[in-house]
């Protein structure tokens, strides 16, 4: 007689049909292809979990041009001054303090432009 898996195949494609609630018609029903768009759907995720890094930066990188172009600097001028003036903030502190606290960073940029003149 030919054993089969029984209970424990059941509870794998539970498991399977779990992963694939919210997902419309086939894709949530049938059991090869759930497996198909589960093997897909984390492809995009391993894909998109890097590409939310890199548009989170492009976004920084807008918000603190847009800054510095207010100020009169240009964001790579900036961005060297940084390093002249010794200080070591990120890209994502930096537009934060841009966006949420003006004073703040117009003291950075001062502090930028003095290190510029040095040179």
């Amino acid at each position: 007689m030919r054993t089969t898996k029984g209970a424990a195949r059941t509870q794998a494609k539970k498991r399977l049909f779990e992963r694939a609630k919210g997902y419309r018609g086939g894709r949530r029903r049938l059991f090869r292809t759930v497996k198909e768009s589960l093997v897909r759907a984390g492809a995009y995720a391993f894909r998109d979990r890097r590409t939310k890094k890199r548009t989170y930066r492009q976004l920084w990188i807008i918000r603190l041009s847009a800054a510095c172009r207010q100020r009169g600097i240009a964001y790579s001028q900036f961005i060297a001054g940084l390093a002249l003036a010794q200080i070591e903030l990120d890209r994502k502190s930096l537009s934060e303090i841009a966006v949420r606290d003006s004073a703040g960073f117009d003291v950075i940029v001062q502090r930028v432009q003095e290190a510029l003149a040095k040179r």
